[in-house]
């Protein structure tokens, strides 16, 4: 690491710890999706809806406490990229609970649980890294294995699609349940954004 002759703000690694565990929360909603029925989903929801805008809080102030720090940890290009793809990911989750809900979806199609086991390891995996950046160490292993988590997604989701236009569903379902699983991948997507967000510090800060 970069010897440094000037103090750094410090309050961001705080801010994008909570961030993640924030992430891993939303993951665990949406396992506890997989599992309810119709009539459990709409609280489900309300719940995520509160999670996301928790995340959105949390972006707020790093956003805030980057506006006004006159030094950075790290470039602050990263920093708003950093934070904008842990909010992407809060976002997508999100959108694909409250999707279900609306839609009033009875069964989601099989292989959409391989999609939100995939995304809740990538959120435990997330949310040990962040505090890691305060050492920029320990962080080769996480970058490697998210990505090849969002391989393992880019998978599930060609395999869910070729399910979904297999002419079992009516074409209406299908519009639907391709949006959510869609949703999903773009999360899986974020994942990995992050992961590359925090290779390019770590490399800059080596």
């Amino acid at each position: 690491m970069r010897f440094r002759l000037t103090p750094r703000e410090t309050s961001f690694y705080d801010m994008f710890a909570a961030s993640a565990d924030n992430i891993v929360t939303g993951s665990k909603l949406l396992m506890e999706l997989l599992g309810a029925d119709a009539s459990a989903r709409a609280e489900i929801a309300e719940r995520m809806r509160a999670a996301e805008h928790a995340g959105d809080d949390a972006t707020h102030a790093i956003f805030h406490q980057l506006n006004s720090s006159f030094i950075t940890p790290f470039d602050r290009e990263d920093i708003y990229s950093l934070a904008g793809s842990l909010d992407d990911i809060m976002d997508f989750m999100e959108e694909a609970v409250d999707l279900v809900v609306l839609y009033n979806i009875e069964e989601l199609p099989k292989g959409v649980e391989q999609q939100i086991e995939v995304l809740a390891r990538a959120a435990e995996l997330t949310a040990e890294a962040m505090p890691n950046l305060r050492t920029m160490e320990n962080l080769t292993e996480y970058w490697i294995e998210v990505n090849r988590l969002e391989n393992q997604a880019d998978q599930i989701h060609r395999k869910l699609l070729a399910h979904l236009f297999n002419g079992k569903y009516e074409a209406i379902e299908v519009l639907k349940l391709k949006q959510i699983v869609d949703v999903l991948e773009e999360a899986a997507d974020a994942f990995e954004h992050v992961a590359n967000t925090v290779e390019t510090i770590a490399v800059k800060e080596s």
